[in-house]
């Protein structure tokens, strides 16, 4: 299973131990990954993600799972972020269409 996040593909970044005779040896920085269940407000049904820590927060930040997928750009979403967003914003535009 690869390390990577599920809604802004996030993944292991390399760098260097550093002693305190300056040599360095090389590292690898892992993401912080959560399984988590984050409801859709919108289209009322739950998806489970293994997502950074970081991208949780900001999930929170925004509103829960819709305002995130609304506000981020697609291309720093992955294949299976994209397909919900669709989703989500096809169920919002027949909403506004029904409430018009």
């Amino acid at each position: 299973m690869s390390r990577r996040c599920d809604l802004l593909d996030t993944g292991p970044m390399s760098g260097h131990n550093v002693s305190h005779a300056k040599n360095r040896t090389n590292r690898r920085f892992n993401v912080n990954l959560c399984n988590v269940t984050l409801p859709s407000d919108t289209l009322g049904q739950k998806f489970k993600m293994r997502i950074s820590a970081a991208t949780l927060r900001t999930v929170d930040f925004k509103g829960g799972l819709d305002g995130f997928l609304v506000g981020t750009k697609n291309h720093k979403l992955t294949e299976k972020a994209k397909k919900i967003k669709k989703l989500v914003m096809k169920a919002q535009s027949d909403l506004e269409a029904a409430n018009t």
